[in-house]
């Protein structure tokens, strides 16, 4: 059976979804779909290419969601973030990484979405087709804004994340992880408890219901390490943990663990760092 698979870009999701796909089996189609997100309009699109075929997207907000529309569309079967496939049994994660499923696909073409870094990213496509959805009267596009980064790096595409929890104190008690990241060249990010106190936009939240991240460093800061948050963090290489409390759960994930007062550890990490550079 051909299997069709989505590609959001040539970004690290996307490319495991591909290594999925190229494990299913039969001719494998790499597409993007172009023009304004309608998530309706695209899974229609991915319908009519696939002809009937297996479809496989990104373990992304994105491309869970097209994925569900196209389910729906087909009224078949749907198995997101999938970690492995054996003929119809799939294995997938369920509750943010904290339950493994096994199940039975009864479709006749598999619906999937490849969860984040379960499988190794695969080389880029070669051939890459584009798919124009029509979009009819479903969307209008009014204006495009683009995310405001300030110049600065991404959250998503960051090498280095220094992130805080509820340990950070206040919103100005960022300034000392902003100092950081900046002279890390990195991205500063924050759990969901932050968000909820309104002392850092969503855009920097990490985690289950936040941007997923897959930095060569992450420091968490005073993060307890709830399992929605390392549902986010857990593509790091390295994990560098801070905290005050050495039975924080964030130290059973961390690569490396600094117990104490983030206060004085993130600043002193800061001043080291300035001696070595001589800045």
């Amino acid at each position: 059976m051909n299997v069709l698979v989505l590609l959001e870009g040539d970004d690290e999701l996307s490319l495991q979804a591909l290594t999925l796909a190229q494990s299913l089996g039969g001719d494998v189609r790499a597409v993007q779909l172009e023009g304004p997100y309608a998530p309706s309009a695209w899974a229609k699109a991915l319908i009519g290419a696939a002809d009937g075929g297996d479809i496989v997207g990104p373990g992304s907000d994105r491309g869970n969601e097209v994925l569900a529309h196209v389910a729906a569309q087909l009224d078949l079967p749907f198995a997101a973030n999938v970690t492995a496939v054996r003929g119809d049994e799939v294995t997938r994660i369920r509750w943010g990484g904290t339950l493994l499923e096994e199940a039975r696909i009864h479709a006749p073409a598999r619906l999937l979405t490849a969860a984040p870094f379960a499988f190794a990213p695969s080389a880029a496509p070669s051939s890459v087709d584009t798919l124009q959805p029509e979009l009819g009267d479903a969307l209008r596009v009014v204006e495009h804004v683009a995310p405001d980064t300030g110049g600065k790096v991404s959250l998503a595409d960051a090498k280095v994340v220094v992130s805080g929890g509820r340990g950070v104190g206040s919103a100005d008690g960022f300034a000392i992880l902003e100092e950081l990241a900046a002279l890390l060249e990195g991205a500063v990010g924050c759990s969901r408890v932050v968000t909820s106190a309104g002392w850092r936009p969503h855009a920097d939240q990490v985690g289950q219901t936040g941007t997923k991240v897959s930095p060569d460093l992450y420091i968490a800061c005073g993060i307890s390490g709830a399992t929605q948050h390392i549902a986010g963090c857990k593509g790091a290489k390295t994990l560098l943990a801070i905290n005050d409390d050495p039975e924080a759960t964030i130290f059973a994930h961390a690569d490396y663990a600094v117990i104490g007062n983030l206060h004085e550890i993130v600043p002193a990490i800061t001043a080291e760092l300035r001696k070595v550079r001589g800045a």
